[in-house]
């Protein structure tokens, strides 16, 4: 799915995700530290309660975003250490984040 060079950077912090394409790229300059124009990096953000996604990433000419909104799930956000505005996941991390998880199964 993924090609085994990207790096994948999940922001921590919620994000609102009204935000635009400037916004989010300044955001991901932000909180990760790198300049999202460079390519080869995609970064991954999180609304507050964890059923609305962004990714962000350069190809070529351009900045793409793919939003994925859930219905009667949410995204199993991976742990990160306190303080940390953000941890670098693999594909497959990605893949399994994507799929989200139902609130019932969350809640058990």
């Amino acid at each position: 799915m993924i090609p085994t060079g990207v790096r994948i950077f999940l922001c921590t912090e919620p994000v609102d995700m009204r935000y635009g394409f400037d916004r989010i790229t300044q955001t991901a300059r932000e909180r990760v530290g790198q300049d999202p124009q460079e390519g080869g990096v995609l970064f991954v953000f999180s609304n507050r309660r964890a059923t609305r996604l962004k990714i962000l990433w350069f190809e070529r000419n351009g900045m793409c975003v793919l939003y994925k909104r859930l219905h009667r799930a949410v995204f199993e956000l991976p742990a990160a250490s306190t303080g940390t505005r953000s941890i670098h996941i693999n594909g497959e991390a990605l893949a399994k984040l994507l799929g989200g998880v139902s609130r019932a199964a969350r809640a058990a």
